[in-house]
C-alpha cells in the first residue's frame, strides 16, 4: 500500500513563502486523490486543499485560497504545497493525505485511508 511521506517543514517568517513536498513511498499515487490537511493543538485536523492525480484538478480552503497552489509531479511521485504570504494563523502540523473520495467528501478526515507522519510549518518572526 502506499505510504505518503511528507518534507520541508520548517520556521518561515510572515509574508514569506515555503513548499511542502508529499512523496509516495511503497506503491504509488495513481488513481488517488491527494489532499493536504493542517492541525494545531486541541483543534480538529483542517482541511487545506486537494488535487486528483489524474486530472490535475485542485480544490482549496477558502483560508488559502489565492494564497496556496497545490501540483503534482507525476514522474517523481510527489505532490507540493506552494505557500505564499504566509501568515501566523498558519502555523500548524501539515499531513498529506490519500484517498478516493467523492467531491462532496473532500473535506473529511475520514475519506482518506493513508497519511503521512506530519511536518511543522511554524511562522514566527
Amino acid at each position: 500500500q502506499v505510504q505518503p511521506v511528507e518534507a520541508g517543514g520548517g520556521l518561515v517568517q510572515p509574508g514569506a513563502s515555503h513548499t511542502l513536498s508529499c512523496a509516495a513511498t511503497g506503491g504509488t499515487f495513481s488513481g488517488y486523490k491527494l489532499a493536504w490537511f493542517r492541525q494545531v493543538p486541541g483543534n480538529d485536523r483542517e482541511f487545506v486543499g486537494a488535487i486528483g492525480w489524474s486530472d490535475g484538478r485542485t480544490w482549496y480552503a477558502d483560508s488559502v485560497k489565492g494564497r496556496f497552489t497545490i501540483s503534482r509531479d507525476r514522474a517523481k511521485n510527489t505532490m507540493n504545497l506552494q505557500m505564499n504570504n504566509l501568515e501566523p494563523e498558519d502555523t500548524a502540523v501539515y499531513y498529506c493525505a490519500v484517498g478516493r473520495p467523492i467531491l462532496s467528501s473532500l473535506r473529511f478526515e475520514t475519506s482518506y485511508y493513508y497519511w503521512g507522519q506530519g511536518t511543522q510549518v511554524t511562522v514566527s518572526s
